[in-house]
């Protein structure tokens, strides 16, 4: 199919692009979580007019769709993982579980249809030129039968420019017609489809049109950051290869990128530059004072080694909290702190968003007070830092979600879920004497 333009920058996804390799590969393996037996509606037949599926390039570029659907040399790693944490394909982000559910109790807090369409935008680039199904692609996400495609090849291979309002979030511009985008100066021509050259496809700014939280400036191309200069997000989540974009013809010596679009929580996951894994975890700084019971300082989170936000993953789910506990000698706690950076379900597409944990390159300085229960010999204070995927749903908001539900076993399901990703992980801890 497409030999320049499609290879090297579908990095887009949103409301959580968020979590699937455990699920991903089961959905991919069945087409993407579609339900092909179903034939197909007008409307999404009016979607692939323009969004042509995944499956169409696929004959072409096997390397790429195999890749983004997670079905070519997944490491025992990714396939033995129960959790998510790591590479999150963006090939099903639409008919992912978690989407669904996390979907499905942000529903409760009556979003505005803006708000709908924003939140699919990344998910399912379609809405930005069909809003008017919209709804209809929520409807699927919420029966479990999706038969529309989310992110796909032409998702992010139509992206031309980025849009003209540098307010606009999510901040890409499709394009409609049979011109496909992409990183090559010297595309070659074919029978399929036109291809141009975009140097947007190397910037980081591809990328952050949906995962806007990751830079100070989403619409840079280059990282703002004193370490790591000349390093893009597609320089580790696109591990870089030579070959041919397409499996038909072509020279074998292009510069191209993997198409796994790997992250990381769990070090040593991301195929990538493992050297910057191993200073990839924050480091936590304890300045702490203590007058009678009372206590109170600041935590240092340092972020030193990488570029964008940390930690992050997804724009807008993500949470963090900062614990500091103080012990005595037998272990006992006198008392504890505890900060949550993050943004709840009411207002995860809000501007500005919710406390970023830490700016690329940076240091968070965090104050803490608290109060002892009674005075001890021998105090240690300790600082825990953890993460979860996902917010913890007020009770009111998981309740509306599983009356929508049709039996008790779904139920269970969806609170299992809800129940692992919104579970605490720890990532660092710090402790010192007081």
């Amino acid at each position: 199919m497409r030999r320049a333009g499609m290879r090297h920058g579908a990095l887009l996804v949103g409301l959580a692009a968020f979590l699937l390799v455990g699920f991903g590969t089961a959905l991919f393996q069945e087409g993407a979580g579609q339900d092909k037996k179903t034939p197909k509606e007008p409307w999404i037949e009016e979607i692939e007019s323009v969004f042509v599926r995944s499956e169409v390039c696929r004959q072409c570029h096997d390397r790429h769709y195999e890749e983004m659907a997670g079905l070519r040399e997944l490491t025992m790693d990714l396939k033995l993982m129960g959790r998510v944490d790591a590479a999150l394909l963006h090939g099903t982000a639409l008919p992912s579980p978690v989407f669904r559910a996390v979907m499905g109790i942000w529903l409760q807090t009556n979003p505005s249809a803006a708000k709908k369409q924003q939140c699919l935008s990344c998910h399912a680039p379609a809405v930005t030129i069909f809003p008017q199904h919209t709804d209809r692609i929520i409807e699927q996400v919420m029966s479990g039968k999706v038969t529309v495609e989310g992110i796909s090849c032409a998702s992010c291979h139509l992206v031309e420019k980025l849009a003209d309002d540098p307010k606009k979030i999510p901040s890409y511009q499709l394009t409609a017609g049979k011109t496909m985008y992409g990183p090559f100066k010297d595309p070659e021509d074919n029978m399929v489809h036109t291809s141009f050259h975009s140097p947007l496809y190397k910037g980081a700014n591809f990328c952050t049109s949906c995962h806007f939280e990751k830079l100070r400036d989403n619409r840079s191309s280059t990282i703002d950051s004193e370490i790591l200069e000349g390093t893009v997000c597609q320089s580790c989540h696109m591990e870089q290869s030579t070959g041919s974009s397409t499996s038909k013809r072509g020279a074998m010596t292009r510069e191209i990128g993997r198409h796994y679009f790997r992250g990381i929580v769990i070090p040593g996951l991301m195929l990538k530059n493992r050297n910057l894994q191993a200073e990839w975890m924050p480091r936590l700084e304890i300045d702490a004072k203590k007058n009678g019971t009372k206590v109170e300082g600041q935590v240092a989170v340092m972020n030193g080694a990488v570029p964008h936000n940390f930690p992050d993953g997804d724009p807008v789910l993500k949470q963090f909290y900062l614990t500091v506990t103080v012990k005595d000698k037998q272990g006992r706690p006198l008392g504890s702190f505890q900060k949550t950076f993050g943004t709840p379900y009411e207002q995860l597409l809000e501007q500005p968003l919710g406390d970023i944990l830490v700016k690329g390159g940076t240091t968070k300085r965090a104050p803490f007070e608290l109060t002892l229960s009674e005075e001890g010999e021998g105090l240690q204070i300790e600082a825990v830092l953890t993460y979860s995927l996902i917010p913890k749903p007020a009770p009111a908001l998981l309740e509306g979600y599983l009356k929508t539900l049709q039996s008790d076993a779904e139920r269970e399901r969806v609170k299992k879920l809800i129940a692992e990703y919104a579970e605490p992980r720890i990532l660092t801890f710090r402790t010192k004497p007081l």
